[in-house]
């Protein structure tokens, strides 16, 4: 099982990288770091510097036919930066015309959004994403672990970083089935 991680090089929330990245690690699975920049990205806890992580690919050189599935980190920073990549957008859109499983964390649907997968879509995100949603066409609701298979591709989403535990359990569940 090959995971991506999508992050930008500065502002995702740490625990939402690590938490399910070692949740790969430990289910066997191989997660890779994939930003749209070589070198480091910087995560952060909520709004303070926290640690530095090393970029293993870069959009635009990664192929989602490479991985068995998609993690996409939160924070406030990382997803707005990524919406305005083209590079990234697309490459997340990739994982969904491929009928790649894909886990979005937090504010992470905002890049759901830019890349125009979420109509028809039951997701859940933290609260303030919940106008965007609805306006892409998607349905948001508020659960802590929501798993939607109405689409191409399996999407998995929770709201907040409290919701990790149920967040990893499914995400490798899903891409364990995918990868079988």
């Amino acid at each position: 099982m090959r995971i991506a991680f999508l992050t930008a090089p500065e502002g995702v929330e740490q625990i939402e990288l690590t938490d399910p990245w070692q949740a790969v690690a430990d289910a066997g699975g191989e997660p890779v770091l994939v930003s749209t920049e070589r070198g480091k990205v910087q995560a952060f806890n909520h709004l303070d510097k926290a640690d530095t992580f090393p970029v293993d690919e870069v959009t635009g050189e990664a192929a989602a036919a490479s991985f068995d599935g998609l993690v996409l980190p939160g924070g406030v920073a990382n997803p707005d930066f990524l919406r305005t990549d083209e590079q990234a957008v697309a490459f997340i859109r990739d994982f969904f015309e491929q009928g790649r499983p894909v886990a979005a964390i937090c504010h992470a649907p905002w890049t759901l959004v830019e890349a125009d997968v979420v109509r028809g879509r039951v997701l859940t995100s933290w609260p303030s994403l919940r106008t965007d949603i609805r306006n892409a066409g998607g349905e948001w609701v508020d659960e802590q672990v929501r798993i939607c298979d109405r689409g191409p591709n399996i999407l998995i989403t929770s709201r907040r970083p409290d919701d990790l535990k149920a967040f990893c359990e499914a995400l490798v569940n899903e891409f364990g089935k995918k990868a079988a």
